[in-house]
């Protein structure tokens, strides 16, 4: 997750939206071969939230689960054909020893010398894995929200396939139409987009209000009830 979020401000310079400069030429290779080719391609995509705060979402009944209201919003991009939180179906195949996030505690450290700027070091509870990826029982767990989409090939293809006349139910090759060779990059804006609009709900449904001061008011306070649990 950290690399991803170090690369974030470099996927804008890349016609792929990758941040890894080692695989960028890669992907366009294989995307210009398919195009040659008359060909489709698909992908995955990955959206990545900062800075969520705890105890967004519910586990108390199916439809605020903020999972499920993420994956919902991603699943309803065009082409999407798969939804996954954190460390995903990779997990399905693992032990529960492996993928669970343990819980560590860090005593805060003061600084000894107050009229410095230098900040105390912050402490509390941590974990140093993110496999749930920020999202524990329905509920944001404070660590950054990760969710990946998998983007099938789109089937408007400039080498059609088989199919058959509606009329006369003979075989028939399907229209050739104009076809974007692989919209992935194009679909990770979307989903950055769907995902904040869940994010944005469900921090309105927590913290309420009238206005966007009072709303801000409310999760000040909420900040303070934290340090003080």
């Amino acid at each position: 997750v950290e690399e991803l979020i170090q690369g974030y401000a470099a996927i804008d310079d890349s016609p792929v939206r990758c941040p890894d400069r080692d695989a960028e030429p890669k992907m366009m290779a294989f995307i210009q071969k398919a195009k040659e080719e008359g060909d489709t391609v698909g992908g995955v995509f990955v959206v990545v939230i900062t800075g969520c705060p705890v105890g967004l979402g519910s586990h108390t009944q199916w439809d605020l689960k903020l999972d499920g209201q993420l994956a919902q919003a991603v699943m309803s991009i065009n082409a999407v054909k798969g939804v996954e939180v954190g460390g995903g179906f990779p997990m399905a195949r693992k032990l529960g020893s492996t993928v669970h996030d343990e819980i560590f505690y860090r005593a805060p450290h003061p600084n000894p010398r107050a009229h410095q700027p230098r900040p105390a070091t912050a402490g509390g509870f941590y974990r140093k894995t993110n496999n749930a990826g920020g999202i524990e029982g329905g509920i944001s767990n404070g660590e950054p929200l990760v969710i990946r989409a998998a983007l099938k090939p789109l089937a408007s293809l400039r080498k059609p396939l088989q199919s058959v006349h509606l009329v006369t139910k003979e075989p028939y090759r399907a229209e050739i139409i104009r076809s974007d060779v692989c919209p992935v990059a194009v679909a990770g804006t979307i989903g950055e987009a769907m995902a904040a609009f869940v994010v944005a709900r469900a921090f309105r449904d927590k913290f309420g209000g009238d206005s966007l001061r009072e709303l801000r008011e409310n999760y000040t306070q909420y900040l303070e009830y934290l340090k003080n649990w």
